[in-house]
């Protein structure tokens, strides 16, 4: 739902040479970014039908010949914060007539196609492609400037075609940050320079990401206003580093967290953040940090003298892990993301930089903007769509500002995320498993909280609508009336599924 809109009840027709017209403009598009998202547009209005484009007999008055946008800013670097907003606009007569659409920047435009998209349909009658509810007028941002997605590739690993499927749907929901969740316990499919034995522990040859490759998929999501957030989940959830290089378990029998007491554990550290940001270059990095089972530092000897001598205990010897990393993050220009347990555990201690993401359960975020840091939403009792009982419904009423009331407060929540933690997640069931439910959180990180409906039932059609909309255009999002990626329950219509 957008911040305002206006419309009428008059039809245009989009003409057989729909253009983009960009006069006026300061932005100059040398990388294509504004072309090849007006490309797109015409793919995706186009694909489900074959349009007659005979206009002998059409008035026209009624042809609606482009769409002219104005950027309002020459550069097109993709970062947090990055202004979104847009204004579109269509008027019911021109000679000829374009759609008009102004942003402050290439990727709010981007953000305006995507609605104009949802505004075609094609008309059975004519067999054309048609706007209707003429004149339209929206004006519109994000409340949020972060909204994201995490996708896991340790627990099973995605395909590029498939990364860029997700890319591309959560476009289509205004979605801008993919949480890619590299590696973990279970293997390490990512290409390291530094250290280049690290993708040993990838599942099999196969099943790896060259540096190559993360970059294509980091430009495809830019060129789509997305941003990669990269994860490298420290010290625990690493066992598959040790297949490359046993020296950073605490023993062969006990392999995981991470070494704490060896250097090497840390120089590797810094030469994979090193190699990061040559890749992903997102003003964050998230460095995980929870889940951390310290267990293993105390079998070992060599640790425990190590830990004697320090002064540390399981405690403090976990703070002083996620400390050094946090500085070897920093010293590579990024700001740390951590999981939760960092702030619940020595909250006090974390760099003043850091965003705390929130995903134990509620009251949290409120803790941490009292604290003064940032923080991102995804607790798992309503984000995590793994969680296949958690019904749109509640995606859609969870609230990040919860009991957070202070403007001051309210503003270092800087945003969400969906969760498709990958256990039981792979290239078959992972678009049904994201949509449509990703699509309701979608939406409560959009849209001004006025305008946001009090009872989710309010709005279920466009929810439905919008399903059936990422159907037609070859995402396989799951019926909205069963539990996630559910099967539909019998014959009947997407509409009303």
């Amino acid at each position: 739902m957008p911040e305002s809109v206006q419309y009428g009840n008059k039809t245009l027709i989009l003409s057989k040479d729909f253009n983009l017209k960009t006069d006026g403009t300061k932005y100059k598009d040398e990388s294509g970014i504004l072309k090849d998202g007006f490309t797109r547009l015409l793919d995706v209005v186009t694909l489900n039908n074959v349009v007659e484009y005979n206009f002998g007999k059409v008035d026209p008055s009624v042809l609606l010949h482009g769409i002219h946008v104005v950027v309002l800013s020459e550069g097109d670097e993709l970062q947090y914060g990055v202004d979104e907003s847009y204004k579109l606009y269509i008027n019911s007569k021109g000679n000829p007539n374009y759609a008009h659409i102004e942003a402050a920047t290439v990727y709010g435009a981007l953000h305006a196609l995507q609605t104009f998209s949802q505004l075609c349909h094609f008309n059975l009658n004519t067999r054309k492609l048609v706007v209707s509810q003429i004149p339209i007028s929206i004006t519109d941002r994000p409340r949020f400037s972060y909204r994201g997605l995490l996708i896991d590739t340790s627990r099973h690993y995605q395909s590029l075609p498939m990364i860029k499927k997700v890319i591309d749907s959560m476009a289509y929901a205004k979605l801008n940050v993919l949480h890619w969740h590299i590696v973990d316990h279970q293997s390490f499919p990512l290409e390291i320079p530094s250290f280049p034995k690290l993708w040993n522990g990838a599942y099999s040859r196969p099943e790896r990401y060259t540096v190559a490759a993360a970059a294509e998929i980091v430009s495809y999501a830019q060129r789509r206003g997305i941003n990669v957030l990269a994860e490298l989940d420290v010290p625990g959830h690493a066992r598959s580093w040790g297949i490359g290089y046993p020296a950073l378990w605490p023993s062969k029998t006990c392999r995981e967290p991470l070494d704490v007491s060896n250097d090497f554990t840390f120089k590797l550290i810094n030469g994979i953040l090193s190699d990061f940001s040559k890749i992903f270059k997102y003003r964050f990095v998230h460095l995980g940090g929870d889940e951390v089972d310290t267990t293993c530092w105390t079998l070992s000897p060599r640790i425990k003298k190590w830990m004697k001598q320090k002064g540390l205990n399981e405690s403090t010897a976990y703070e002083y892990f996620v400390l050094k990393a946090q500085k070897i993050a920093l010293s590579h220009g990024y700001e740390v993301i951590n999981w939760e347990e960092t702030f619940n555990h020595f909250g006090d201690k974390l760099d003043r930089k850091t965003v705390v993401h929130n995903w134990l359960g509620g009251g949290v975020a409120e803790q941490v903007v009292k604290a003064g840091l940032r923080c991102i939403v995804s607790n798992q009792d309503k984000w995590y769509l793994d969680h296949l009982d958690t019904e749109w419904q509640e995606f859609y009423m969870n609230e990040p500002l919860t009991n957070i009331t202070k403007p001051e407060q309210q503003k270092l929540v800087i945003g969400g995320e969906v969760c498709a933690w990958g256990e039981h997640i792979d290239a078959s069931d992972l678009e049904s498993t994201i949509w449509p439910r990703a699509a309701a959180a979608a939406e409560r990180l959009w849209t001004p909280y006025d305008k946001l409906a009090k009872d989710p039932n309010e709005a279920t059609s466009r929810i439905s609508n919008f399903r059936c909309l990422l159907n037609q255009r070859g995402v396989a999002a799951a019926p909205l009336d069963m539990p996630g990626r559910g099967a539909p329950d019998g014959p009947g219509s997407c509409y009303f599924q």
